[in-house]
């Protein structure tokens, strides 16, 4: 209803609660001044959110107008059990006695209006097991419920996707940092060949070696558990900071030293599993390594069958089930995260080896030497192909996949502001008032969008099998199913507001069969046609030419679904699950709903006055504030989702940095040589330039197309939305990262320019 404060002649949308005297059962409503609540029953009074009263510029003391009631406005709401402290985004709440509604006029045919009867039950009772014998009953009356466990599992369930995904996206990047760990460490461990020959020649053990080595390692990856766990506590503090103004609750943040304490073991954990595989290699050294120069890929090669080896490797992958558990809590998901995981590195690595193959078979005599050499060097002895393509393809595959979530995610809002056609819906408005309310809108020079009338209806039968066995049958189906796996039945229970017209709006298109052709009128024999959208199609399982019989107010309606619609439900505009040929329900009792564009603030507010002066019953809302409100709370997410973002970016700049320097000594001979049978610096060059070329573009097409794979696994599965691959902008990252590894490599590479033969051949 349209809230009025004749004072200040302000309006605005309010949710009406008619509340009887024990009303909460739980919890205590606290309000300001302080002691109201129990004042409220006694007279015609009303208690409501502090947002009316700013929207109206009210105070406490006032009186306020609920349609043909009046009210004194005794106190505003600090806090009520229940509320999520949202409700004020499409209507603020006033409280008013149960007994003064009937005054207000607002409980009339069409209205707007939901009941609700809560139950308090004895101590000891369990509400599941009592509303069990109540469901069928229940389902007859086509009446819902809920239990507080329902209500828990609903919620619990939302929040569970969201933490699910930002635990997804911190295994990768977990899993990333792993990958820049062990490219670190083999450089580390190329650089270190030398000392560890001198150590074998002084008498240190193979194993004796590897215990160094491995001590370093895990005392570095402690360090670095450390400052990330530090790092992650002050992003822990900053961040309701920078969504106070979103957030529908306070959010006072603690220190959970379990929490810090997981983060260092998980952190350190990975570090030294990932640091052990190229360690291990360390045992390969021997004592003549120090007068003979091996290349360091032929000192490092391990074989497969390697005992020591094999056990790390299993220990790798045991670690990222067990983190990716931490993460899901169910094994199931859990063991699907690291599957999907390890497919992704897998075909990685498989990218990998078809490059370094490819290039192998196509390289042909005719071509440039520097493309030639460039193209070589993807296969030839100590190549880094693996080592880049992995840690790129892997980075690029975070990113991108943030990148196509965050695009599907605000696409649909995004397009919002185009798609309506009107910022003002009026609503409630009975058949003899709707040619009365077009003339108080055109009289305030304001344009009517879409005229809709609507018809209250419920689902009586399908087929000609009733709705009660339909439910009876599902139920019985799906008895033995974990709940998200149910087929809903909320739709053959809900009270439909169907509207009749002869056109589409601009936000819908027919995705299957076709749209009626408008009839003058029906005869007795003839049944109606009707367009379903598609989504309440397929949770009703409806398809062309599907009968479903229709309880309009009393009276059997048959209607056959003609076609299936797809509808931008995002659009600001009246939209609707069922869509009549005009002739089927042009005589049936209906409402009004009136969508306005109206061009600035002040006419709104003239234009809502003017609405209620004429017909109190009459709500309306303006879509321009609430449009605002989804665009700051979506601009808000958009921001988190790009710091996820910016963060996996810089995660992957130092993993590139380690995978291009685990092979410094190979490259520098390889260049020192070149060098010395003539080649110039800008051969050089253009040699890194090729070699770095075909391994940005193999790793960030890779990771592009499996970032496509996952964007589409966690929009249609964690979020339920529909999912449209962004090439443009995945196109766009692609390219970004590949001039990205291009960058790195010749940064990488510089001392290769530098570096003169005879320094070399000194050092050797």
């Amino acid at each position: 209803s349209m809230a009025v404060v004749p004072r200040t002649t302000g309006t605005h949308l309010a949710q009406v609660r008619g509340v009887t005297a024990n009303y909460p059962f739980y919890g205590q409503i606290v309000t300001q001044p302080a002691g109201q609540w129990q004042r409220l029953t006694t007279g015609p009074y009303a208690i409501v959110d502090p947002s009316l009263l700013t929207s109206l510029n009210a105070k406490v003391g006032d009186t306020l107008r609920l349609g043909f009631g009046t009210f004194t406005i005794i106190a505003s709401v600090e806090d009520a059990p229940g509320s999520s402290g949202m409700s004020d985004v499409f209507g603020a709440r006033v409280y008013i006695p149960a007994k003064y509604v009937a005054e207000t006029q607002l409980l009339v045919f069409g209205s707007t209006a939901d009941r609700q009867v809560l139950l308090k039950l004895k101590p000891g009772v369990d509400a599941d097991k009592f509303i069990k014998p109540l469901k069928k009953p229940l389902d007859s009356a086509q009446m819902r419920y809920r239990t507080v466990t329902q209500a828990e599992a609903l919620t619990a369930e939302a929040i569970q996707n969201l933490t699910n995904f930002i635990g997804i996206v911190g295994l990768v990047a977990l899993l990333l940092g792993g990958i820049g760990v062990a490219s670190g460490v083999r450089a580390f461990v190329a650089r270190k060949i030398d000392t560890v020959a001198i150590l074998r020649c002084l008498g240190a053990s193979s194993g004796q070696v590897l215990a160094i080595y491995v001590t370093q390692a895990a005392a570095m990856g402690l360090v670095g558990a450390l400052m990330g766990a530090a790092l992650g506590v002050l992003i822990q503090f900053a961040i309701p900071l920078a969504l106070k103004s979103v957030l529908p609750v306070d959010v006072h943040v603690t220190f959970v030293p379990q929490a810090v304490l997981t983060g260092l073991l998980v952190g350190g954990w990975t570090a030294l599993i990932f640091a052990l595989r190229p360690l291990l290699a360390l045992r390969n050294v021997s004592p003549l390594q120090t007068l003979r120069r091996d290349t360091d890929a032929d000192v490092l090669r391990m074989r497969w069958s390697d005992a020591p080896r094999m056990m790390v490797n299993v220990a790798l992958v045991a670690s990222v089930v067990l983190i990716a558990f931490l993460r899901a809590s169910n094994w199931k998901e859990a063991l699907a995260i690291s599957a999907a995981t390890g497919f992704a590195i897998l075909a990685l690595v498989a990218c990998a080896a078809l490059l370094s193959y490819g290039a192998r078979q196509v390289l042909r005599r005719g071509w440039p030497y520097v493309v030639r050499q460039g193209i070589a060097n993807l296969y030839r002895p100590g190549n880094q192909t693996r080592a880049v393509v992995l840690a790129l393809g892997f980075g690029a595959f975070l990113v991108t996949t943030l990148y196509i979530v965050h695009d599907n995610v605000l696409r649909r809002f995004n397009a919002t502001a185009t798609a309506s056609r009107g910022n003002v819906v009026f609503f409630d408005i009975q058949e003899d008032q709707e040619r009365g309310m077009e003339k108080v809108i055109r009289d305030a020079g304001a344009t009517i969008a879409q005229v809709s009338p609507m018809v209250t209806m419920r689902i009586s039968a399908i087929n000609g099998k009733s709705v009660t066995e339909i439910i009876a049958a599902k139920t019985k189906a799906d008895s033995a199913k974990p709940r998200r796996n149910r087929a809903p039945l909320g739709l053959y229970r809900r009270e439909y507001r169907s509207t009749f017209r002869d056109s589409l709006t601009s936000g819908e298109t027919i995705v299957k069969g076709k749209w009626f052709t408008s009839r003058a009128h029906l005869g007795p024999g003839d049944t109606a046609y009707v367009s379903a959208e598609e989504s309440a199609a397929a949770a009703l399982g409806l398809k062309i030419g599907d009968v479903i019989t229709w309880n309009v107010q009393g009276l059997d309606v048959p209607a056959r679904v003609s076609s299936l619609r797809k509808v931008k439900w995002t659009a600001f505009q009246p939209n609707f699950f069922m869509v009549f040929e005009p002739a089927a329900l042009e005589a049936a009792p209906k409402q009004f709903i009136l969508l306005t564009q109206v061009e600035d603030k002040d006419r709104v507010v003239a234009l809502q006055r003017a609405s209620v002066d004429a017909y109190p019953n009459v709500s309306s809302l303006d879509l321009s504030s609430i449009r605002k409100t989804v665009e700051k709370i979506m601009s808000k997410v958009s921001l988190a989702i790009r710091f996820i973002a910016l963060f996996s970016l810089g995660i992957s700049i130092p993993v590139l940095f380690s995978a291009v320097s685990a092979t410094r000594r190979d490259r520098l001979r390889e260049g020192v040589l070149l060098k010395t049978l003539g080649a110039s610096r800008g051969q050089v060059a253009r040699i890194l330039l090729v070699e770095y070329a075909l391994l940005g573009a193999l790793g960030a097409a890779a990771g592009m197309v499996l970032a496509i794979g996952a964007g589409f696994a966690v929009v249609h599965f964690l979020f339920k939305a529909p999912f449209t691959a962004p090439l443009g902008g995945a196109s766009a990252i692609a390219l970004g990262t590949m001039t990205l590894v291009v960058t790195i490599g010749l940064i990488a590479g510089r001392e290769v320019f530098r570096e003169t033969p005879i320094t070399a051949l000194r050092d050797a």
